[in-house]
């Protein structure tokens, strides 16, 4: 189970806008231009790459350095939906769902934030509050594979199993 947990986790952040740091498209105009673009911020990119490995306190340490130099706004919120991500992957939702809910503030649409905080919430047994956040995930991406396994997850231990029985005559 905990191998599946992790996983998912990582899944959520390999496909999170950090999770793919340093590979920007280039259109054939930039590349025409001679100029490099290398990666916005390195930070937020190691960050990523620590989480991914396993790493969790770099990954939070370099992502929180990276999150002082974020240029946009959005790459704040991808920052922020990664360090929930870690967070839940050590088992500290408190810190994971204040991570997510930062990112939620700042960018409304990232159906990650909102899975990450779901899962944060199933983490503290917040059932309706997980279902309440994977139902804004699923509105946001409903073929993300990370809803349905959250959805499984929160199923397992809130469907209570009921037995039926009739009288007959």
């Amino acid at each position: 189970m905990r191998r599946l947990i992790f996983g998912f986790l990582i899944s959520l952040l390999a496909h999170s806008s950090w999770g793919q740091i340093g590979e920007r498209k280039i259109t054939q105009e930039q590349a025409d231009s001679r100029t490099v673009i290398g990666v916005t911020n390195e930070y937020l990119a190691a960050g990523a790459d620590a989480i991914r490995a396993r790493q969790y306190d770099d990954g939070i340490r370099l992502t929180e350095i990276g999150l002082t130099r974020a240029a946009s706004p959005r790459d704040k919120a991808a920052g922020l939906s990664n360090l929930c991500a870690a967070h839940a992957a050590k088992n500290e939702p408190d810190r994971a769902i204040a991570r997510c809910t930062e990112s939620i503030a700042i960018d409304d649409g990232n159906w990650r934030a909102y899975s990450n905080r779901s899962y944060a919430y199933y983490l503290k047994a917040l059932y309706a509050q997980a279902d309440a956040d994977l139902a804004v995930a699923i509105g946001i991406n409903p073929a993300a594979r990370q809803v349905a396994q959250i959805r499984g997850m929160i199923n397992e231990r809130t469907l209570q199993p009921s037995i039926t029985m009739e009288e007959h005559q």
